[in-house]
Order: structure tokens, then C-alpha cells, then sequence
């Protein structure tokens, strides 16, 4: 191992504890993502000069609903993302482990498929453009994603793979799964994809928004999103420690970059769809 490695810092995983019952961090930016969001989207309605026509389109009083319509899909859809897409053998054979997400275990790319049927039903239920809808909500999305990767940080996981830069870190949990190999520095790309997925897109949907007017065409911020996202994630596999027994770990190909190629194809024609839309009208 290298002298220069940094030692991974050992937080607790749990931020406190009331009696029994503790409070992870995880949890916390799961509610912080979602409850930050949520103050994002009414600020966006609140602000009238980024809409066509200066209206909204729909008002702040709406917002709480689509929260709870959030949480609901972003919890149905990430834990049902992981049974399906990383662990289904084991939850076949367990499936009453399904529901306890107590244990871990979310996945992304499913909490984005369960977010998009929850927006959409709204929009049904309220007779609103599913489209602006998404956006709104794809707008605040990379708040989540900057608190969700903080969090992989702090609890140790998702680590990336063995590197000798400088900032390479020593992950304590890695050598549970590679004995033979560790200690070794590891790229901490929990903080790469904090950065990129979370902060930077986060950026670029606020110049979208606010500097190029993309919310008078709707679709056009949730195509950047989606687009922008599955780049970011792909780069982020490139120093990410891959599942070596998962089916699409294969020549270089891995399951973030896998799921993420159908989000860029689909933001791509989000995008095209947009701003034909917008021709037309």
C-alpha cells in the first residue's frame, strides 16, 4: 500500500440515536433530498419570468402533493429497482426481505422509473402537462443525488477502484470482498459522482432554467437530465469498483453504464421532442 493512501475517515454511518432507535445518515439525505426539492419546485412556480408566457404551470399549493407522490416513487421504485436489477437471486430466494429497506439496498435507476409513473399519475390526477411536470422535478433531482452519494461516502460503500493518485483512499469494507488484495487505495468515486451527478448537473439544469428559458418548452429540462446524468454516471463507472458477479459486468461494460445508455437515448429524444414541439406551436 501506498505511504501517501488516505485512510478512510471511519464516520458512523448512524448520525444519532433516540433510544432504540437510530437515524442513519442515508435516511437523513433521502429526507433532506426530497424535503430540499420540494422547497426547489416552489420556488421555481414562485418564479414567473421562466415560464412561457410568465405562468406557471401549476400553483405552489399543488406542491405538496407531487411530494408526497415523490417519496412514494423514489422509495417504491429505488427498492424495487435493486431487487429486480442488482440482487434478484437472493430476493427470490427471500422475498420477505423485499420491503425491509431498513437493510439497504436502493437503486437509482429504479427510483427514476417509479418517480416517472409518480409524476405522471399526477399530472393525470390534476389534469396537468405531464411534461413540465418532469421538469420541475428534474430540475431538483440532483440535489438528492449530491446528499444520496454524500451519503455512500459516509457509510463506506460503493467505493471505487484500486488507483495511485494522491487522494486514493483506504475503504476498511473493501477487504470483505477482495481479502487477498487489500489494503489499497481506491478512488473515492462516491465523492466523483456527488460532484458531477449531483453539483455540476444541478448547475447546468439552473443555466437551463433560468438562462436559456428551457421551461417554456416542455420535456426539455428532464431530456438534459436524463442525458446528462446517464454521461455522468458512465464516466463515473470508468473509476467505480464494478459487481464482478452481476450479469452486465462484462469487458468493461458494468450495470450503472448498462441502465444509464437507455436514459441518454431517452433524454436525447425528450430533447428532440421538445423543441419540435415548440416549432410547431
Amino acid at each position: 500500500m501506498s505511504f501517501l493512501a488516505i485512510p478512510f475517515p471511519g464516520l458512523d454511518p448512524v448520525a444519532f440515536s433516540i433510544g432504540p432507535l437510530s437515524v442513519k445518515w442515508y435516511g437523513l439525505a433521502y429526507m433532506a433530498g426530497l424535503l430540499l426539492g420540494w422547497l426547489y419546485i416552489r420556488k421555481l412556480l414562485a418564479t414567473s419570468g421562466i415560464w412561457a408566457k410568465a405562468t406557471p404551470p401549476f400553483g405552489i399549493e399543488r406542491v405538496d402533493d407531487l411530494l408526497l407522490y415523490m417519496t412514494l416513487g423514489v422509495i417504491a421504485g429505488g427498492r424495487l429497482g435493486f431487487v429486480l436489477f442488482y440482487e434478484p437471486g437472493f430476493y427470490l430466494a427471500n422475498p420477505l426481505d423485499i420491503p425491509a429497506i431498513w437493510k439497504g439496498g436502493m437503486a437509482f435507476h429504479g427510483a427514476l422509473l417509479g418517480c416517472g409513473a409518480a409524476i405522471w399519475l399526477f399530472a393525470h390526477n390534476n389534469k396537468l402537462n405531464p411534461f413540465s411536470a418532469m421538469d420541475l422535478c428534474a430540475a431538483a433531482v440532483p440535489i438528492g443525488l449530491l446528499f444520496g452519494r454524500l451519503a455512500n461516502f459516509i457509510n463506506g460503500e460503493l467505493w471505487g477502484r484500486p488507483t495511485n493518485v494522491w487522494w486514493g483512499m483506504v475503504f476498511p469494507e473493501a477487504k470483505f470482498y477482495f481479502p487477498n488484495s487489500e489494503p489499497q487505495p481506491r478512488h473515492p468515486s462516491q465523492l466523483y459522482e456527488a460532484g458531477l451527478e449531483g453539483l455540476a448537473l444541478f448547475l447546468i439544469l439552473r443555466l437551463m432554467t433560468h438562462k436559456l428559458r428551457a421551461l417554456e418548452q416542455p420535456g426539455q429540462v428532464t431530456g438534459a437530465f436524463l442525458a446528462g446524468y446517464g454521461i455522468f454516471r458512465s464516466f463515473c463507472e470508468l473509476y467505480r469498483q464494478p459487481d464482478p458477479l452481476h450479469a452486465l459486468t462484462y469487458y468493461g461494460l458494468t450495470p450503472g453504464i448498462a441502465y444509464s445508455i437507455p436514459m441518454v437515448m431517452l433524454g436525447a429524444w425528450f430533447v428532440w421532442r421538445a423543441r419540435r414541439q415548440a416549432v410547431v406551436a
